[in-house]
């Protein structure tokens, strides 16, 4: 016999039988007697056991059936020639201690080599192109072809080869192809395939280059058994899907008419959530920042962030609520916009931090901003591993391959100074974007692929499958926390409505919406299953229905009279900050003479054997010259002494934008490189010893202004104590990021109540450079402005010389825009914006030509804390920078001596200036013309310019710019410069004479000749006494 002629050959093999403790079946009939384990452990010499296996061999040849399933395994693998020292070798290592399967090392014996490569293929294609024969839609209307690499056929297996064992074991993989699996037949391999790679998950990761995330991924896909829910984890899943549900239901019957953009067709998106929630709470994170666009919106923040219900309801009423006396309101914004934060407790006992945050109707705009407010958590909680505080994105179909900005924020994802650990994307698939279907909205497969080039996985899963959607949400908060990348998942639903409530979807989408008509709900289906399963009864049910039914009820009747409390729109960092509503005092932001020394020193200071390159060598010299005599400080250092001295008082400073560290126009310098090593040095990241790393953070971001200014606006948000700044490669490259200042810089705190000192730096100024280098839009900013131009502000002239005189004048404007033309005034408007008791984001037209300009320089003093004007308490930031000329020294009283000799007065900002001055002092009109710079546009300086105007009495008014009358500042300033005369007591006709280029379609001209004569025309025309626009009023006594 075969067994007795592999005894002879393998006389010693020990523990035949070790491997599994064989037994016979109970349904056999006379089957041999079971031999104990303890004299099974002898070699195959023993009697007793060659007398055992003989006789089940016996049994084999009679009736396969009538053995052990492993028993005949072994016996059929003699059959078809695997050799018995083969067998005797697999058993004798399983006995040696070595983790292998014996009946699996012998079959390989079995198996020709091509069917070994055929069927490792054949796996390597279920999990590349599973996904495509997976059932994903709920609907059933995606018919997809049968993908031919999944027919086994391809691969030239018969039926005759469906119930053949083989060994899948492959070299350093997990999963199926992990050679510690156990032996199976090919249709027991097939039937495990199809359950885990086309069923109601699809899983794409095989795109990424890493085998050992794949092998990660493989572990907990490719298990041997899919592992069931437990009875209570199936109780827990139903009754969140009960409150998903029954929350939309709820709605729907109490407010039939308003739009609430629920959640109907995607209610298992609850569950789903807050199982990941849970899961990576399980796993270090306290804290999850959510952006999402409105669909569902109302349920996550009911359900997930647990905003009280009574609250919600109340806003359906579309009343403005009233909150406590004096508190400010803003203008508000419609229901299923609005963010908020809690904290909750998870299902495990610990408690979660979760901020869903505000967003507009814009889809996908919010997604910078969650990064960077998780980024900015991150810093301050010092959570380098990026484990603690995560971020959640959820998108639709539609938008998240249709947006750019989508692709713009997964591009961070990688990104050394952007990066924030990963971020879980949930895509809610409606399979229809508005109106329009996928065919038509997208070129890819699916909606999810501009993912996969940043090499991350991707589950798909069908929604209406609860128990599915909760294992990839799940999976993912796994892979979130162990791989610090981004994750997407893709809960592919159905929208039970049209694009609202009221819409009607038959127009477009007439079959679609007739099979949902017909479709059951996600947690009807639920409860159907468990009652099959016997998970639950039907009483069990009910309690749960009825529970939720109550306290919806309640929750409704407490929303009839619901009063907020005390606003949560601002975080503990920001407690003992003032709202527009509360008036914040005045701060002065001059430092002291000893301390800028200090700082200048430490930031203009190069380490012993760096090597720099010469030129920058030279600047940081020149730089240091400049602290040390105290004179002729350039724009690039005074804006290195404001970061520095921000510093040195414990605040963070974050420069992010294209090219900052060196600067577009190659005048910053923030980071120096080793022309040897190429290691780099940070001079301001050094201001003093003990330092915190990243205190001082520059970097070079991605090209990208949408995105990146977004991720800058949300960083600003988190912390009060830190100034964020994004600097424009040019000033009006900005106008791709648009969006973020139309939706969130310029309406974020009316709509939402959220403060932000965000500083966007926005080089600007007519240098002959074309069309597109020479305007930063400054109109479009000071358009959004939301100041009356003919409402004076109440000025309280006691508190004039101490700056608290014009109330909370800068409080109420949305934000500020100013066009600096000294050093000096940019240090102090940067510290300003740290040094106040609220937050206003700041535009700033920054300088191209003036970063060298041989005038554009200020003195050392003119940064410290001692004033230079006589009755000034304190020093400030200029909004108005008066006329060098005439009375000397200029008083800053609001009711200075009077100069009734001058004959006309030019008002202008920025560069002009500088030009204006220069050709005045050729033509010697300094006895007859004064030059006002208006250094703060927004909020306009009423107060200042009331002065000027009183200054000289017998002066006509002029406003001067380089930019086109339709551009630039001059419809801003018109009727401001009106209201400014009737304050006064001057005539005025509504029109202001204008020296500028004439009203145009492209900022500027292409031509450096044409440039040159349109700069002169309009310096000549603002200082030619008898030029005036005909239109134009005086502005005369």
């Amino acid at each position: 016999m075969a067994l007795l002629h592999m005894a002879k050959q393998c006389r010693a093999v020990p523990a035949l039988l070790r491997f599994r403790p064989f037994h016979t079946s109970l349904a056999q009939k006379d089957a041999p007697a079971p031999v104990p384990l303890s004299k099974l452990k002898d070699s195959f010499n023993d009697g007793t056991s060659i007398a055992y296996i003989e006789e089940l061999e016996q049994r084999y040849k009679a009736d396969p059936s009538s053995v052990d399933k492993t028993w005949g395994m072994f016996f059929k693998a003699l059959e078809r020639g695997v050799p018995g020292e083969a067998i005797a070798e697999a058993y004798d290592a399983f006995e040696k201690g070595k983790v292998v399967s014996p009946l699996a090392t012998a079959a390989v014996s079995n198996q020709t080599i091509q069917e070994s490569m055929r069927l490792v293929l054949l796996v390597r294609a279920f999990q590349v192109n599973g996904h495509f024969a997976a059932t994903l839609d709920p609907l059933g209307l995606d018919k997809r072809p049968l993908n031919p690499e999944l027919d086994p056929a391809s691969y030239g297996f018969t039926e005759a080869d469906l119930d053949r064992e083989f060994f899948l074991g492959t070299w350093n993989m997990s999963g199926f192809l992990n050679e510690n699996r156990p032996i199976r037949t090919l249709r027991e391999t097939l039937d495990r395939l199809q359950e885990t790679y086309c069923g109601n998950i699809g899983y794409e990761y095989m795109h990424i280059p890493d085998r050992d995330r794949c092998n990660w991924l493989r572990e907990r896909i490719e298990t041997p058994e899919l592992v069931p829910f437990s009875r209570e984890k199936k109780m827990h899943t139903l009754d969140r899907l009960a409150w998903s549900d029954m929350f939309e239901t709820f709605l729907a019957n109490k407010y039939t008419a308003a739009k609430r953009f629920g959640l109907e067709g995607c209610e298992t998106l609850i569950p789903g959530m807050k199982a990941m929630i849970d899961k990576i709470t399980d796993m270090e994170c306290n804290s999850v920042v959510i952006g999402m666009p409105h669909r569902g919106r109302l349920n996550v923040l009911a359900n997930v962030v647990r905003k009280p219900m009574a609250q919600i309801f109340s806003e359906f009423s579309g009343k403005k609520l009233k909150g406590p006396e004096g508190e400010y309101t803003g203008s508000g914004d419609v229901k299923y916009h609005l963010g908020t934060s809690y904290n909750r407790p998870t299902s495990s006992g610990k408690m979660v931090h979760l901020s869903l945050m505000a967003n507009p109707s814009h889809l996908e705009a919010v997604n910078p901003l969650v990064l960077g407010k998780t980024r900015a958590k991150q810093f301050y909680s010092d959570d380098n591993e990026r484990t603690h505080h995560a971020a959640v994105l959820l998108h639709g179909d539609g938008a998240f391959s249709g947006q750019g900005i989508v692709y713009e924020t997964l591009d961070l994802c990688g990104l050394l100074d952007y990066t924030v650990g990963g971020t879980i994307h949930l895509v809610v698939n409606n399979q229809v974007a508005f109106t329009t279907d996928p065919k038509e909205s997208r070129s890819s497969p699916y909606c999810t692929d501009v993912a996969k080039a940043l090499n991350v996985p991707i589950f798909h899963v069908n929604a209406d499958s609860v128990e599915s959607v909760v294992r990839v949400c799940e999976l993912a908060a796994e892979w979130r926390q162990r791989w610090k990348t981004d994750v997407v998942v893709d809960l592919v639903c159905y929208r039970k409505y049209g694009h609202n409530e009221i819409d009607e979807p038959m127009f477009t989408q007439p079959l679609m919406y007739k099979a949902i008509r017909q479709h059951k709900a996600a947690h009807q289906r639920y409860v159907e299953q468990l009652l099959a399963e016997g998970s639950l009864d039907k009483a069990q049910v009910r309690t749960i229905h009825d529970r939720i039914q109550e306290l919806l009820n309640q929750e409704y009747e407490a929303g009839r009279d619901y009063r907020p409390s005390a606003k949560d729109w601002l975080a503990s960092h920001w407690q003992g900050f003032m709202s527009p509503a509360q008036l914040s005092r005045i701060r002065n932001t001059g430092v002291k003479a000893d301390v800028l020394k200090s700082v200048g020193h430490a930031i203009t200071a190069l380490p012993d054997g760096f090597t720099a390159h010469r030129q920058i060598k030279k600047v940081y010299e020149q730089r240091r010259a400049m602290i040390e005599s105290g004179e002729e400080v350039d724009w690039a250092t005074s804006e290195a002494l404001a970061f520095a001295t921000l510093l040195s008082e414990g605040n963070h400073v974050r420069l992010s934008g294209q090219d900052v560290e060196r600067g577009t126009f190659s005048h910053r310098h923030a980071v120096l490189h080793d022309q040897n090593t190429g290691a780099k040095y940070i001079p301001l990241a050094n201001v003093f010893p003990g330092q915190k790393p990243y205190q001082f953070t520059v970097c070079n971001s991605s090209l990208s202004e949408y995105g990146v200014l977004g991720f800058e606006l949300g960083y600003s948000m988190e912390n009060p104590n830190s100034l964020v700044l994004w600097e424009a490669q040019f000033g009006d490259f900005a106008n791709t990021a648009q969006v973020i200042f139309d939706q969130f810089v310029s309406s974020g705190e009316a709509k939402w109540l959220r403060q932000s000192g965000l500083v966007c730096l926005l080089p600007h100024g007519y240098d002959g450079q074309g069309p597109e280098h020479s305007s930063a839009r400054l109109e479009r900013y000071l358009q959004m402005s939301d100041e009356n131009p003919y409402e004076m502000p109440q000025i309280d002239q006691r508190e004039w010389f101490a700056g608290s005189h014009l109330g909370t004048q800068t409080q109420n404007v949305n934000w500020q825009i100013v066009n600096c033309t000294t050093p000096a005034n940019y240090f102090h408007v940067l510290r300003r914006q740290i040094h106040r008791q609220f937050r206003k984001p700041l535009i700033v037209m920054s300088p191209k030509n003036l970063l060298r300009h041989p005038k554009c320089k200020s003195p050392l003093y003119e940064f410290d804390d001692i004033p230079d004007d006589q009755g000034i308490v304190g020093v400030r930031f200029k909004r108005l920078i008066m006329d060098d000329t005439g009375l000397m020294p200029k008083s800053r009283a609001p009711r200075p001596e009077q100069e009734p000799g001058y004959k006309r007065v030019v008002f202008c900002t920025g560069k002009v200036f500088y030009e204006l001055h220069a050709e005045r002092e050729r033509q010697g009109k300094q006895n007859d013309i004064a030059i006002v710079r208006i250094e703060q546009l927004v909020p306009f300086p009423f107060d200042l310019v009331c002065r000027e105007i009183y200054r000289y009495p017998n002066a006509e008014l002029l406003w001067c710019q380089e930019e086109p009358m339709n551009m630039g500042a001059y419809f801003h300033m018109q009727p401001r410069l009106e209201s400014c005369m009737r304050a006064e007591g001057r005539s005025t006709n509504g029109r202001i004479p204008f020296a500028g280029r004439p009203p145009s379609a492209s900022p500027a001209t292409g031509y450096a000749a044409v440039h040159a004569q349109e700069q002169s025309k309009l310096t000549h025309e603002a200082l030619d006494l008898d030029y005036n626009t005909p239109w134009a009023s005086r502005g005369t006594a």
